[in-house]
């Protein structure tokens, strides 16, 4: 098995123990996943099988879309309603005009403080096992990628906001942020990842209702993570050079002079490589499944 799933994850599960559904179906093949959800969260999951557990990083840099629900006027050390929330004393009723005034600070590069709950490593440490020891954990900033907040819904104090965003972006965060903003304080109740790049609940399947039956018919192939890249179909002289780590001029692969990556094919249209930019006018393989097939 080569491919990806594409699995509609259910609230209160880990990422890993949607992985861990899978596993026992594909063995044994490898598997691993393309950006981890939190327990709360919902929606797309796209789980890597087999060789395409190699093509993750390219899954994870596309952008994603998310829907995240909000309430305004309280506050919580999680950023969201994992842990007590706390009401922000005399925190004003917003009203939309104030809302949209203040969301345009959080569209483009932006800076951003992950939140204490989070993954990210303090020390050798995940941040969200300190937080939960009743450590208190500082951050450093980021800078992440918002491409567009959309409104859904707002009657105060609930709010509903689609987020389109690049790789790295707490969602958690921009709540809080906007509602430090706002003056009123925010805290995420829901949140729905609706699309990773062409992966989308469109062709998802619930964790509720894998099985050994659907699988095959729902594995997308790995050329999914290479959207409008450059390809090149290589003859079975390219195909033994391949195989032997061979280093490839750019006239070979007919590649122009604008590109940056191109993928290897064979007559299937099998992905055979990941090609990548190396001496002036040459380019090396950053993947080879040459020898997969």
């Amino acid at each position: 098995m080569f491919g990806f799933l594409v699995v509609d994850k259910s609230e209160g599960i880990t990422s890993r123990r949607a992985v861990d559904m899978v596993k026992k179906l594909v063995r044994p093949a490898k598997i691993g996943h393309a950006g981890t959800l939190d327990p709360i969260a919902t929606g797309v999951l796209v789980l890597c099988i087999g060789p395409a557990t190699r093509l993750a990083q390219y899954v994870q840099q596309m952008p994603k879309t998310y829907v995240g629900d909000f309430k305004l006027g309280v506050t919580s050390v999680s950023d969201d309603i994992e842990s007590e929330l706390q009401a922000v004393p005399s925190a004003p009723t917003i009203s939309r005009e104030q809302l949209n005034g203040v969301l345009g600070q959080f569209i483009g590069n932006i800076s951003q403080t992950p939140p204490a709950f989070s993954a990210v490593k303090v020390d050798g440490k995940r941040a969200y096992k300190l937080s939960r020891a009743g450590q208190t954990v500082a951050l450093k900033p980021k800078t992440v990628t918002v491409d567009k907040i959309d409104v859904l819904e707002f009657e105060y104090p609930d709010l509903k906001l689609r987020i389109q965003c690049g790789s790295g972006t707490y969602i958690r965060s921009i709540g809080r942020d906007v509602g430090i903003a706002l003056g009123s304080g925010a805290v995420m109740t829901a949140l729905n990842r609706s699309a990773i790049g062409s992966f989308d609940l469109a062709t998802a399947i619930s964790t509720q209702n894998i099985d050994a039956n659907n699988l095959n018919n729902k594995l997308i192939s790995p050329l999914a993570a290479f959207p409008g890249c450059q390809s090149k179909t290589l003859d079975v002289e390219q195909i033994a050079k391949l195989k032997n780590g061979h280093v490839f001029a750019a006239s070979e692969l007919e590649c122009d002079n604008n590109c940056e990556r191109i993928i290897g094919l064979d007559q299937q249209d099998n992905l055979l490589a990941v090609f990548g930019p190396h001496k002036t006018g040459t380019f090396k393989p950053e993947l080879n499944f040459a020898s997969f097939y």
